[in-house]
């Protein structure tokens, strides 16, 4: 899964709704640069743990899927694929 994006789509979102509210309340410019910068920092590091726990949870997926298509290609006989084995299936039963 690609997570690499996470922390930077957190951060900006919160940035977003940061600039609206202080647009709509009004606030000075120093306390809203100030606040800015509080709320991107700590919505950055939240991003990151975030993406940490992504990558944690879904790092056994790839394996898994892996196995699931191994098991399935054993499932064919000699590697063909199940529409020659169909084929096959048809045939056999148009000489009977």
């Amino acid at each position: 899964m690609k997570t690499k994006q996470v922390p930077v789509i957190i951060t900006l979102v919160a940035g977003l709704i940061t600039c609206i509210l202080g647009f709509t309340m009004h606030m000075e410019a120093a306390r809203f640069v100030r606040t800015l910068v509080i709320i991107l920092v700590s919505f950055y590091i939240l991003g990151c743990i975030a993406k940490l726990v992504l990558d944690k949870n879904f790092k056994e997926e790839p394996e898994e899927e892996a196995t699931e298509e191994a098991g399935e290609e054993s499932d064919t006989e000699e590697g063909k694929n199940p529409e020659e084995l169909a084929d096959e299936s048809i045939e056999k039963s148009a000489e009977r």
